[in-house]
C-alpha cells in the first residue's frame, strides 16, 4: 500500500510540475507556433485539441521511456534518440487513428482531424526529450507527459481568455491582434519561468 501511495505522489507531483512550473509553452516554448494558430481559430476546439494532446502525451511518454531505456547502452544513441521518439509518436498516432476510425466515439471526425495536429506538435517530441535528459523514471515520465498535455491546454485557455480581454480600444492600433497577444504570452512566460529558472524543481 505504501508503494502505491508513493508512486501516486510521484506521478501527480510531476504532473503538477509539468502543468504549472515546467509548462511546455511558457518555459520552453514547445508547440508555441501551434498555440498561436489555435487561439482565435473557431474551426478547432481548444478543449478537444487539449484533450487529444493529453492523450497523445500520456501514451507516448511510457513508450518513449522504454525506447530510451533500450537505447541507453548503444554507442550511437544520441543521433538515434530523436528518430526513435518520432517513431514512438508515429506508432501512437496510427493507433489513435485506428481506434477512432473503427469506433463510434463522440466528435470522432473532429478528433480524427486533430490526431496529426497533436502528434506533430513539437510539445510532444520536446517533452519526451526533456524526460530523457532529466533521466526520469517510468512513473515520472508518465506524470510529466500527462501534465505537459494538461499544461498545454491551460496555456491555450489562458491565451484565449487573454485575447478576449485584449480587445480594448485603449491598445494602440499597431499593437492590436497578434502583437499584443505575443506580449501577453511573453509576460505569462516570464511569470511561469520564475518558478524554476533552468531546472525541474522536484
Amino acid at each position: 500500500m505504501k508503494d502505491v501511495v508513493n508512486t501516486s505522489v510521484v506521478f501527480f507531483g510531476y504532473a503538477l510540475v509539468a502543468i504549472f512550473a515546467q509548462n511546455a509553452i511558457f518555459t520552453r516554448a514547445l508547440g508555441v507556433s501551434r498555440l498561436v494558430h489555435l487561439v482565435g481559430d473557431d474551426r478547432t476546439s481548444s478543449w478537444l485539441f487539449g484533450m487529444q494532446l493529453c492523450i497523445t502525451q500520456a501514451l507516448v511518454a511510457p513508450l518513449a521511456w522504454y525506447a530510451g531505456s533500450w537505447m541507453a547502452p548503444l554507442p550511437f544513441r544520441a543521433p538515434l534518440r530523436p528518430l526513435m521518439y518520432a517513431l514512438c509518436i508515429a506508432v501512437v498516432c496510427i493507433a489513435e487513428h485506428l481506434v477512432l476510425h473503427y469506433t463510434a466515439l463522440p466528435w470522432r471526425d473532429t478528433l480524427l482531424h486533430l490526431v496529426p495536429l497533436a502528434g506533430l506538435n513539437s510539445c510532444v517530441l520536446g517533452t519526451v526529450l526533456v524526460e530523457r535528459t532529466q533521466s526520469f523514471t517510468r512513473v515520472q515520465s508518465l506524470g510529466f507527459g500527462l501534465g505537459s498535455g494538461a499544461g498545454y491546454l491551460l496555456a491555450v485557455l489562458l491565451v484565449t481568455e487573454g485575447r478576449h480581454r485584449l480587445r480594448s480600444r485603449a491598445i494602440p492600433t499597431a499593437f492590436r491582434g497578434m502583437p499584443v497577444a505575443l506580449v501577453y504570452i511573453g509576460i505569462l512566460a516570464l511569470a511561469i519561468y520564475g518558478f524554476t529558472g533552468h531546472s525541474v524543481i522536484l
